[in-house]
Parts: structure tokens; C-alpha cells; sequence
């Protein structure tokens, strides 16, 4: 086996969230380049037809399922959608979460359980609908669980409370989770930094901030949503085999936050 071959899902199949646009779009196209199967869901029926037509275009099946994933019902749904639609599953990508930044007295209890909901609930619940379905694959399948937190679950910065916390427990269940799954499945994470997505559209229209963006990330530049999808694949294919329990850092070599966010201080 040439190393390169380590580096595809031949015939898997994958469940990828928030695959609308940017970083889940970008690594269901990865997956299915590298041979896999995709079942995609996000809000918007379009932008998935979009990134499906992707799919189809590498030679591979694509499953379209719009869905309010903050609804944890509607998330572990998609699990048993994919082995009915296309017969297997062997790799779950959570993709959903975000949270927007704010003050601290601006954080009330609600603000910060909706923001582990959305972050943490919902890849629990597709994670835990997939796993038995998932052992029922092949026994030489690759069966991996990647979930996208970023670096603000290891990082402090100002407005950043509910996310970064949110972000934070993602990470740890991705450890624990690893622990209790091995060692039929794979479940590892990736702390993502600056990633000119949607998050950062309105960034890009404002040069000083860019640039706060650019020089203070010593790579020099914010990433793009392929460099994310290489670490998913990476993680999800046979070159990740030996690796679990792990939180990858794709984020430019950044320490803490790049922008400032004008979020006010207390007093």
C-alpha cells in the first residue's frame, strides 16, 4: 500500500453537519474526493444542493437532508438516514455550533446553555445514534467521529465566555468519548483558529481588521475551510488509524484571540 492510499475512505460513508457552506461543505467535498459516500444537512435546502452536485461530480452519492440541527431529535436522525440511505456508516463529522460573542453581564444562564446546546448536545446526540450503526460496517472500516471545536475551547479572550466554554466542553467529550469507544471507534477533534467562512465575512470587508487577522497569526494569513477538511480526512481515513482521544490545532500557530471585539468591561 502506497502511503498516499491511507489517505482515502474507499466506499464509506460519511455524515457531515453545517455542510451548507464553508468548513462542512469543504470536507464533504474531501471525503468524497477520497472515495466516500456523503450524507450532508444544514438549514438550507440550496446551499446543499450546491455542495451535493460536488459530491456527485467526484463520483460519489450524495444524500441531501435540510434539518434545524439545534433540534437534538433531528441531528441523531441523521445517523439512521445515512445507513438507510446508503447502506453503511463509518464517519460522522460535527460540524454544527457557534455562538456570538458577548459581554459578560450580557451572558445570562440561557445564553450560555443554548450555547452548550448547540455546540456539545447536538454532536452527542448524532455521535450516539451513529455508534451502533456504525459497528455493524465492515470489520476493517475506518470508524471515526471528528468534531470541529475551536481555539477558543484553549484559549481566553474577551466576549468569548459562552462559545469558548462550549468549545471547551466539545473538546474534553471528545476525550472521554474516545476513552469509552475504543477501540472500534475513532473520536477526535480539531481546535480551529481563523477560518474565512461566513463567521468572518463581515472581517473581510474591513481592512484593519484583516490585518489583525493576518499579522498577528504568525502563518501570516487566515486559513481556509480545505485546510480544515484535510485534518477531517486525515483523522477519518487509515493515515489516523493510530490516533484518538486527540484535538488537532489547525489554526495558523495563533495563541489567543486576533480581533478585538469591543465587547465593553465591566465597570
Amino acid at each position: 500500500m502506497s502511503i498516499l492510499d491511507r489517505f482515502t475512505v474507499t466506499d464509506h460513508v460519511a455524515v457531515v453537519t453545517g455542510a451548507g457552506r464553508g468548513i462542512g461543505a469543504a470536507t464533504a467535498v474531501a471525503l468524497a474526493q477520497a472515495g466516500a459516500d456523503v450524507l450532508i444537512s444544514a438549514r438550507h435546502a440550496d446551499q446543499l444542493e450546491a455542495v451535493a452536485d460536488l459530491v456527485r461530480a467526484a463520483g460519489r452519492r450524495a444524500v441531501v437532508v435540510p434539518a434545524d440541527l439545534s433540534d437534538t431529535d433531528a441531528a441523531a436522525g441523521l445517523a439512521r438516514a445515512a445507513y438507510d440511505e446508503l447502506g453503511r456508516l463509518d464517519i460522522v463529522v460535527n460540524n454544527v455550533g457557534g455562538t456570538i460573542p458577548n459581554a459578560f453581564l450580557d451572558t445570562d444562564v440561557a445564553y450560555l446553555e443554548e450555547s452548550f446546546h448547540f455546540n456539545v448536545s447536538t454532536a452527542h446526540a448524532l455521535s450516539r445514534a451513529a455508534v451502533p450503526l456504525m459497528l455493524k460496517g465492515p470489520p476493517d472500516a475506518q470508524r471515526s467521529i471528528t468534531s470541529i471545536s475551536s481555539m477558543m475551547g484553549r484559549a481566553s479572550g474577551r466576549g468569548y465566555l459562552a462559545y469558548g466554554t462550549a468549545k471547551a466542553a466539545l473538546a474534553h467529550w471528545t476525550r472521554l468519548a474516545a476513552a469509552d469507544l475504543a477501540p472500534r471507534v475513532r473520536v477526535n477533534g480539531i481546535f480551529v483558529g481563523s477560518v474565512m467562512t461566513s463567521a468572518l465575512e463581515f472581517v473581510a470587508g474591513i481592512p484593519e481588521m484583516m490585518e489583525q487577522l493576518e499579522t498577528k497569526t504568525p502563518l501570516g494569513r487566515v486559513g481556509e475551510p480545505e485546510d480544515i477538511a484535510a485534518g477531517v480526512l486525515y483523522l477519518a481515513s487509515k493515515a489516523g488509524q493510530y490516533v484518538t482521544g486527540k484535538l488537532l490545532e489547525i489554526d495558523g500557530g495563533i495563541q489567543q484571540p486576533n480581533l478585538e471585539l469591543g465587547v465593553p468591561d465591566v465597570t
